[in-house]
């Protein structure tokens, strides 16, 4: 840890050699390369397999060991000798320690009283695909990877902007994770911006390993199960935020970015809302949103339905159920939550199995044990249409994370209604309500624009209209530059 590094840089190159060995010792991946530059001796450190070895060899040490360039003091070596773009001098231990283990290169020099820092990064690294959870028709096929400097510039292709700020902070104490935050400077909201780098600044913890980590300590709510950070794999969807004057935050060794602040209504759109026409898109949007009612209501219902309230649907229908159920020897209720369960067991299943077992074993639980359980008469044929209803409109949502919140409400629904029928359903929905409007992002409603309506933000929420009509943007995000489109 930090502590236990001194400070200050000293002139004698075999006393920092030794004590860098000593504070990284039993460590055989450590490089120490000691020569002489002229008269001065001098020492590179760096880490194998995280360091360009053929950058240091041709454009450093080559140089420096030809001796073409005539030096009359140590400090003309950076100048007039290493062949490197990227280089920077450090007075301490600490910094240049950091960058070491980061894969940069430490040269001491004799004399000098500092290192010099060379940019050697270059390790194993996944490159640019597809995201495998935010899939569209029309866009993009790029996705984050697990390097910060490969996503910063997925991000930068897309705003060519010089008002675009890539602020880097280190996080965790032992892990020293890369992490930058990044906006546009004319147009974020600088009250979010603020009380994001508060946040931030409040986070005391050994290891970042993931975004995901950083999501959960910044967020308003944590208990609530509705995602209050927008998380996304795409580099699009990251611009787009930008553009609206949110805020984006990268972490190094993740492919997911993570955006501040998020509402409901951001995380039901889609990337193909805005690449395809604008009636195509409105249409799939009204149906995504009967979609997410359908998934937290439809078992319910049927539970409140075949329990408390058999008189409001129709006689054939109701004859139709009562057959069907004839011999399940568990009540409507049961019967739901043990195929709500079975489902979510399920999704679970294919999701940490490899890809070509998840997909036998998605055939398996979902045709072979939904007929067999049906054959015993432990469910009815119409609890089965029920599950893959709800199924199929689940995966409809946009985000992964929302998608537990809205499981963890129809698990409520099914319960209430099992209680009370129909109003146990509505006291549920009342509750779920009060819930969302008390609840807020960044201090950013998370309903909005739907709790401080204003006109002008409704073109974008249950449908979405032609570009025209996208003057300005969001209203509740209280952005410098308010205009977009003349």
């Amino acid at each position: 840890m930090d502590e236990l590094i001194k400070e200050d840089i000293s002139l004698n190159v075999e006393d920092d050699v030794r004590y860098i060995k000593n504070l990284l010792k039993n460590n055989s991946d450590v490089v120490y390369r000691e020569f002489y530059v002229y008269e001065w001796k001098a020492a590179f450190i760096y880490i194998d397999g995280m360091a360009d070895k053929n950058l240091l060899n041709n454009f450093v040490l080559e140089p420096l060991m030809e001796k073409n360039s005539i030096i009359e003091t140590v400090e003309e070596i950076k100048d007039k000798i290493l062949a490197v773009s990227d280089i920077r001098e450090v007075k301490k231990f600490p910094e240049g320690i950091n960058a070491m283990l980061s894969g940069d290169t430490l040269m001491l020099i004799e004399g000098l009283g500092a290192a010099y820092v060379i940019a050697t990064r270059f390790w194993p690294a996944r490159g640019v695909g597809e995201p495998s959870g935010e899939t569209v028709v029309r866009g993009a096929r790029e996705g984050f990877t697990e390097t910060i400097r490969f996503n910063t510039v997925l991000i930068r292709r897309r705003i060519r902007d010089t008002e675009l700020k890539v602020i880097p902070k280190s996080m965790g104490k032992r892990s020293k994770t890369d992490t930058a935050i990044m906006y546009i400077n004319d147009i974020v909201n600088q009250e979010v911006l603020n009380e994001l780098k508060t946040r931030l600044e409040r986070i005391e913890i050994d290891a970042i390993l993931d975004s995901g980590y950083i999501e959960q300590m910044i967020e308003d709510n944590k208990l609530s199960p509705f995602p209050q950070i927008q998380s996304t794999e795409r580099p699009d969807v990251v611009a787009a935020a930008l553009y609206e004057g949110r805020i984006a935050m990268l972490v190094d060794n993740s492919p997911f970015a993570i955006i501040v602040p998020a509402t409901l209504p951001n995380l039901l759109q889609s990337p193909d809302d805005y690449y395809q026409r604008w009636l195509n898109s409105s249409v799939v949007r009204c149906i995504r949103f009967i979609a997410i009612f359908l998934a937290v209501l439809l078992p319910a219902l049927y539970v409140a339905v075949t329990s408390f309230h058999t008189s409001i649907i129709p006689t054939e229908l109701a004859y139709s159920i009562a057959g069907s159920r004839e011999g399940v020897p568990f009540p409507a209720y049961v019967e739901a939550l043990i195929m709500d369960i079975s489902l979510a067991l399920l999704l679970e299943a294919i999701v940490r199995l490899p890809k070509p077992v998840g997909a036998t074993i998605g055939i398996v639980g979902g045709l072979i044990i939904g007929q067999a359980a049906v054959s015993a008469g432990i469910v009815s044929p119409i609890m089965i249409i029920i599950v893959g209803i709800t199924a199929i409109t689940e995966f409809i949502t946009p985000n992964y994370s929302l998608s537990f919140a809205l499981r963890i409400a129809r698990f409520m629904a099914i319960i209430a209604s099992a209680i009370m029928g129909l109003y146990g359903i509505m006291i549920v929905v009342l509750l779920f309500l009060i819930h969302l409007i008390r609840l807020k992002s960044f201090g950013i409603p998370y309903l909005a624009p739907i709790v401080n309506p204003n006109i002008k933000d409704f073109k974008d929420m249950f449908v979405r209209l032609p570009f025209m009509f996208f003057k300005e943007r969001p209203k509740y995000m209280n952005t410098k530059d308010k205009i977009r489109q003349k």
